[in-house]
């Protein structure tokens, strides 16, 4: 009978940690902690440096939190896992360069957008062939896996006549385009632009206009408005106060405006 009074209790405590999953936790001050994914192989919104997360996206949800009154934990995951992460209640929110589209607010909030992107082609510094879209009939793709550009990758494809290749991070995308084992590549205009600024090595170029205007959202499980009314909260007041504005000018500046 004990056994099974302690098998009924332990149970009891599981379902209990468990419906509490997306509703965050109670620190130890008694201010709630919610857990955010992210991707941090993405500069300059989220990556690694000197052995902590920094990036825009990392300054902004830390900035939210304080202005809001919550703790914030991070946990860094590949892109394409993050959405059913948080439709699974592993993850009350999370903050990694987020495009806001339809197909995603069927299943996820997104907060108010917090920054315009529009992705761009790119090609190996030397490559003279491709200089839009419509050279590449052909050519072989290499995307990250569940992103918008991947999704965009795939209509440009169907178009054009185009091969793709599938990578789980934007460092393995890049150096297959720079290793000449695909042509080009798709990626979010701040995001190479700093890449490239950061580093003349890349042997990387941006070619032809943005192929579209793209907005960043933090996203949340659909069952926690709470949560989500902190975030639209407190982007409002660190844009008013000019928080917003300094951290993104803190990676980019005017470099990739």
């Amino acid at each position: 009978m004990k056994k099974i009074g302690l098998l009924m209790i332990t149970a009891v405590i599981a379902l209990t940690l468990s419906a509490c999953g997306n509703e965050g936790s109670a620190a130890k001050d008694g201010v709630k902690k919610y857990t955010f994914g992210t991707d941090a192989t993405y500069p300059p919104f989220e990556f690694e440096k000197d052995g902590k997360y920094v990036g825009i996206d990392i300054d902004l949800i830390n900035a939210i939190g304080e202005v809001e009154g919550f703790e914030v934990e991070l946990k860094p995951m590949d892109f394409k896992a993050i959405i059913p992460a948080i439709t699974a209640k592993q993850l009350d929110g999370a903050i990694a360069g987020i495009s806001i589209t339809d197909e995603r607010k069927k299943v996820i909030s997104l907060s108010d957008p917090y920054y315009e992107a529009g992705l761009s082609l790119i090609v190996r510094e030397d490559n003279t062939t491709i200089k839009g879209p419509e050279d590449l009939a052909g050519k072989v793709i290499a995307i990250k896996k569940g992103t918008s550009g991947a999704k965009k990758a795939e209509e440009l494809a169907k178009q054009y006549g185009a091969e793709i290749k599938y990578f789980d991070d934007s460092p393995a995308m890049f150096q297959e385009v720079v290793n000449k084992n695909a042509d080009v590549t798709l990626e979010d205009f701040p995001v190479i632009s700093y890449k490239i600024a950061v580093d003349p090595n890349s042997n990387l170029k941006i070619v032809g206009d943005r192929l579209n205007g793209d907005f960043y959202g933090i996203a949340v499980s659909k069952e926690n408005e709470e949560l989500l009314k902190k975030i639209n909260d407190g982007l409002k007041k660190l844009k008013e106060n000019g928080k917003y504005d300094e951290i993104v000018n803190t990676y980019i500046g005017t470099a990739a405006k």
